[in-house]
């Protein structure tokens, strides 16, 4: 049998006539806003070569309320209920930058008492939403014993929350000028035994998570984003201290006595969706001890401001005994309670990042207009710049690393 010689010209040359046999078309295709890795009704439109990701489109708006325009037509009182439905991960975090903004427009300073409680339920809901984020997360990427654990953390945490409010998931707790209720007595020594238990869970999760094969495999140098462009997308939260930018407003902004308790801010360094993992987990770990510092420094007195009571509707007794009591009862409940005029800007740092409040008032009992910041949204801009390049199942990574909530993007 004769035989030929080829050589790597002839290869070559045969590769190169081949290539054009081997381009394929660019595939559009929808995720969501049905699909689970999106987390409530977010649809992405991304453009493929192959399964390699070439454009990410982010399509808003399924989940849209009007609260902005709703805030419009009702009274400061009666809007923060609404306030609950924004990150309905943590409402009691966005009750308390919400009253805050009000606070500021009426010049109100509430007692150290409703300051300390405020922190107190702002890390409990640092603590839920995390909970939920990083057991999500953990599924997303293919890790469901995670997801267990963290429920079950969870729900001791709504046990708590509906002992202290009443309701587990919607609390409106927060009041303009303090708090709806004094703490009940012994639950704090309950959310003592709580966090105490917290510590060795999350250890195990660490365990579970950290040094998996899999996990950091799918999430290490995925998703990188870099310090100059956290910063540009406007990035907050977790989010923008895991690409190395130190801001977090407990302390560069403290607000309601923040600047009394010591607490670490954890940094990443790399930007990747496994620094944001790491960034939360020791988040809720310093979160635990803030919340013992409140415990240990809880001040008494009021939990609501005595310059409130033209905020506040008097009590029932009052209301029933008292012609004036009723009066100013049936003017704050029709009218709302009465503002001057201003503009005022507020911002907390909430579990997902910086959550603000523009109020635009011209006086009386309803803000003329209200903006509100939503950190999600703003996370979620930089979606087509850093899914460039990624794989579909790097885009389910890079997700549930954002740790977003449409409630709060769609408003």
């Amino acid at each position: 049998m004769a035989t030929k010689d080829i050589s790597i010209g002839d290869v070559l040359s045969r590769s190169s006539d081949y290539e054009h046999e081997l381009d394929t078309e660019k595939m559009t295709l929808s995720m969501g806003p049905s699909h689970p890795s999106t987390h409530g009704v977010l649809r992405l439109i991304l453009e493929l070569d192959g399964e390699v990701v070439t454009k990410c489109e982010p399509v808003l708006g399924y989940l849209h309320r009007g609260d902005e325009k709703i805030a419009e037509n009702m009274t400061y009182n009666q809007f923060v209920p609404y306030t609950d439905r924004l990150d309905y991960l943590a409402p009691l975090a966005n009750n308390v930058a919400y009253a805050i903004a009000v606070e500021k427009l009426a010049h109100l300073e509430v007692p150290p008492r409703c300051q300390a409680i405020r922190v107190l339920v702002s890390e409990l809901a640092r603590i839920s939403a995390h909970l939920l984020g990083l057991g999500a997360y953990a599924m997303d990427t293919g890790a469901l014993t995670v997801f267990m654990f963290t429920f079950t953390e969870r729900e001791k945490l709504y046990t708590l929350f509906e002992k202290l409010t009443g309701a587990r998931l919607t609390t409106s707790f927060t009041r303009i000028g303090g708090v709806a209720r004094d703490l009940p007595e012994d639950w704090m020594n309950e959310v003592k035994h709580f966090v105490d238990q917290l510590i060795p869970v999350l250890d195990e999760v660490d365990g579970l998570l950290t040094r998996n094969r899999i996990f950091v495999d799918r999430t290490k140098d995925v998703g990188v984003i870099s310090k100059e462009d956290a910063i540009s997308y406007g990035l907050t939260g977790p989010n923008l201290r895991g690409s190395g930018v130190p801001l977090d407003l407990r302390v560069d902004r403290p607000y309601s006595g923040y600047e009394k308790y010591d607490f670490d801010v954890p940094i990443g360094s790399v930007g990747d969706s496994y620094d944001r993992y790491l960034i939360r987990m020791e988040e809720m770990r310093q979160s635990v001890f803030i919340v013992k510092q409140v415990i240990e420094k809880m001040p008494e007195g009021p939990y609501y401001a005595e310059d409130a009571k033209r905020i506040f509707p008097p009590s029932k007794d009052k209301v029933m005994s008292s012609m004036e009591e009723l009066i100013q009862n049936f003017m704050i409940t029709t009218q709302g309670p009465q503002m001057p005029a201003g503009e005022v800007y507020f911002e907390a740092e909430n579990p997902k990042g910086a959550l603000g409040f523009f109020i635009h008032s011209k006086g009386g009992g309803v803000p003329y207009r209200m903006k509100i910041r939503g950190p999600s949204f703003c996370n979620l801009s930089i979606l087509p710049k850093v899914c460039i390049g990624a794989m579909i199942s790097d885009v389910v990574a890079i997700l549930g690393s954002l740790d977003f909530v449409m409630g709060e993007c769609d408003r």
